[in-house]
């Protein structure tokens, strides 16, 4: 439809179909028998038949059959004939699940994700979906907070650059392309900072920290295209973002210019009363309206009292005229008009769907997520380089490589299909590989499998967890399970032990006070560490943990960010050194919880601790480091490298110039590997604290044994910009220290002069 068509529709709306147009409910609603729900669990909402035959978009749901029968049945009974949204949570694929997005954030590969945003956008249109609630470009610095899974990290550059990459997935350069839909980047603004890591909370900022660090992924996803924000549920300075007006319509509308639609959270609304915002139902529709939100997901606050208020002119129907149109603009945008039904074909989903080439794609992603934090004595890859038997000889390389291990893979992960997270809705645990088949599937020498403890101890609080496998064990059944387990230690030559968090310790809701891996899985891993040495440990996670006791008993420690689909042959892949791993961590894992939130890119202070001691009257601990345990950019992989300090081909930049900063790479090894390099900057001096580091660029480079590169990085006049005293962005005069390493805690400078 033109322009001019959308605003005769509009003008040719009646107030009931406006407000209809604004109301989200979930699809139970319209699916068959889905009626009889307004009188169950949604009765409170007081939705009326008028208001469900006008309905503007439901959410949750991916039949293409049901789908299609629910848009004509709508657009029937709708006196305007306008097509609905649906929308639903694709967070990190849809049936072909590829790595959590903090592990997406660790493969440091914006193309790669952008190809699965792509992939998981073909595969929800297809099964009749219009809109993705993702990317989540809330900046992740609190491990603490659950939702740390569904972001990309603690770095600002990092972080934007994925968000456009996935916006830019989903939505490639215009909607209407065949099987793409529309981006949502969430949660505006600052819920990755919640007050101790409690998701909901507010988020405590300073203003300046949060124009300057938490903004810059929500308007990464902005300038990509994003056809849809959504707001969060924290509050910033002290009032609740749905209902904030200053930072919706002046922030999100004006500096960050986002001219698409705005939907609330689940509830978000009506929440406007828990938080004292708001008095009442009334009082919450008028505040988020007010404030620019275009659609109240999942409450009546719109349905049942933004009529009433227009009529009586407490609300001017110029803003409810702003947000229909909005909400059409973004209908016409998917071709919705001309082509209600769009992409959604039961029979081409199913040809489509967990293809060749989507399991290919998802197991790459996979394998370029994980993270090698530590192996020690070459114990890794399994079959390759000199080796330890279990007598603790030594083997030539020639030797070892027609030799298959007797190996034990002990844990509750070794063969499980819970690899998805929490926030994989549509996937199937059916269509997972676990780690013990894909070991089996490549001849993995004998396998001694055994559980050896339920996932979730019988003592620990995990309230999330709802039936929990002890429930229904007795204690003599727990004993079995973990002397099998200790027989098969007993007899390997190497232990590969798959422990990590419960898939609902991750996520919304997910808040943890201790960030360990289960008190039973500790208990396993000590009594197997105590009959075998030779303990090769894959972390199956989705945030950071305080890993130090794993990494005291491991030879090996492998961090795998619910991987996914193909997550098992990711893994295997890497054990096995059939691929090398090259996977960067996206956010630091602490030495202990209490140094939450931790990251790289902090101020110094007046009193920095002396770099390798630890003295009293200093910035510091006075029972733990002030260093995280493995730092931002850390990663191992099969062969080693060195980098030379970095060399500038000027030591003076003027405003208008660009200066090169380099290094020589070479990879020192005796395999072909693939290492990230990463270039920070420093200001040493300003009109505000600047941070210690700050990432602004990073390149993968592939090298075979022995050979070299030199890296290059340009530096302009804006990587140097930062939200100065005065309120504005720009630079300012001085001096700079460039980095160019291998991680965030690594390499020394060289410095620079801004004239």
């Amino acid at each position: 439809m033109t322009k001019r068509q959308l605003e005769e529709l509009l003008k040719d709306m009646s107030l009931q179909e406006k407000i209809d147009q604004m109301v989200q409910l979930p699809a139970g609603v319209l699916m068959k028998n889905g009626r009889e729900i307004i009188t169950g669990p949604l009765s409170d909402l007081h939705i009326t038949q008028e208001e469900l035959d006008g309905l503007g978009s439901i959410l949750g749901t991916y039949d293409p059959d049901e789908l299609n029968r629910i848009q004509k049945e709508q657009m029937e009974r709708q006196p305007h004939h306008i097509p609905m949204l649906f929308m639903l949570d694709v967070i990190h694929g849809m049936k072909t699940v590829y790595p959590s997005p903090l592990g997406q954030g660790a493969t440091f590969d914006p193309d790669l994700v952008r190809d699965c945003a792509s992939m998981a956008a073909k595969e929800a249109s297809l099964l009749g979906v219009h809109v993705t609630f993702s990317p989540m470009a809330d900046l992740c610095r609190d491990a603490r907070w659950g939702r740390v899974m569904e972001g990309t990290g603690e770095d600002p550059y990092l972080n934007g650059r994925m968000t456009a990459a996935m916006v830019e997935g989903y939505q490639g350069h215009d909607m209407q392309e065949p099987y793409k839909i529309c981006a949502c980047v969430k949660h505006f603004a600052g819920y990755g900072a919640p007050t101790a890591g409690r998701d909901y909370t507010a988020a405590q900022l300073s203003r300046h920290t949060f124009l300057e660090y938490y903004l810059s992924g929500y308007r990464a996803g902005i300038r990509a295209g994003a056809g849809m924000v959504m707001t969060s549920f924290n509050t910033v300075e002290d009032i609740p973002a749905t209902g904030n007006q200053t930072l919706m319509r002046d922030v999100l509308r004006g500096e960050l210019g986002f001219k698409g639609v705005l939907i609330s959270d689940y509830g978000a609304v009506k929440e406007l009363i828990a938080h004292g915002y708001a008095s009442d139902k009334d009082d919450a529709a008028a505040k988020a309206l007010t404030a620019g939100v275009d659609i109240d997901m999942v409450s009546d606050c719109y349905s049942d009292h933004l009529a009433e208020q227009i009529r009586s002119g407490k609300i001017s129907e110029s803003l409810l005229n702003e947000a229909v149109m909005r909400i059409l603009e973004l209908k016409n945008k998917l071709g919705l008009f001309e082509h209600p039904y769009r992409y959604a074909d039961k029979k081409e989903a199913e040809r489509f769907i967990l293809s060749d080439d989507n399991r290919k794609l998802a197991r790459r992603a996979a394998q370029e997520s994980i993270v090698l934090l530590k192996n020690e004595d070459d114990i890794l890859p399994l079959y390759g380089g000199v080796r330890v038997s279990k007598s603790g000889e030594n083997q030539d390389n020639t030797e070892r490589q027609n030799i298959r291990n007797k190996l034990a893979l002990i844990g509750p992960y070794a063969d499980s299909r819970s690899l998805l997270s929490s926030w994989a809705v549509a996937g199937e645990q059916k269509d997972v590989v676990t780690i013990r088949e894909a070991l089996e599937e490549c001849g993995a020498g004998t396998l001694l499998t055994a559980k050896g403890c339920p996932m979730i101890g019988r003592d620990e609080i995990c309230y999330n967890c709802e039936s929990r496998e002890t429930d229904s064990l007795s204690d003599q059944e727990l004993c079995e399970m973990e002397e099998e387990a200790l027989r098969a230690a007993r007899e390997a030559d190497q232990v590969i032990l798959c422990v990590g968090e419960h898939f609902l310790q991750s996520g919304e809701s997910a808040s943890r006070t201790e960030l360990l891996i289960p008190a039973v899985q500790q208990d396993l891993m000590r009594k197997v560490a105590q009959v075998n040495s030779n303990l090769i440990t894959v972390v199956v996670t989705g945030r950071p943990l305080d890993l130090r006791e794993v990494v005291k008993l491991s030879k090996a420690v492998l961090i795998a960010w619910f991987p996914g689909t193909e997550g098992g042959h990711a893994v295997a892949d890497i054990l096995t050194g059939a691929t090398s791993p090259q996977g960067k961590l996206p956010m630091s894992f602490p030495y202990c919880t209490g140094q939450e939130p931790i990251s790289y890119n902090a101020f110094s202070s007046g009193r920095p601790m002396p770099e390798g001691k630890h003295l009293r009257f200093f910035s510091g601990y006075s029972d733990a480091p002030n260093e995280p345990l493995y730092p931002f950019g850390y990663g191992l992989t099969y062969t080693d490298f060195s980098l030379t300090d970095p060399t500038l081909d000027r030591d003076v930049m003027s405003q208008e110039d660009k200066i090169t900063a380099s290094a020589v790479l070479t990879n020192i090894g005796k395999r072909s590997g693939t290492e990230t390099v990463q270039l920070y900057i420093r200001d040493l001096s300003a009109s505000v604290v600047r941070p210690v580091r700050e990432l602004k660029g990073f390149q993968k480079v592939k090298l075979e044994a022995g050979q070299s590169c030199r890296v290059s990085f340009p530096i302009d006049i804006s990587m140097l910009e930062f939200l100065r005293a005065d309120g504005t962005f720009g630079a300012e005069k001085g001096k700079f220290q460039v980095f160019i390493s291998r991680s965030s805690a690594e390499g020394r400078p060289a410095e620079f002069t801004l004239q």
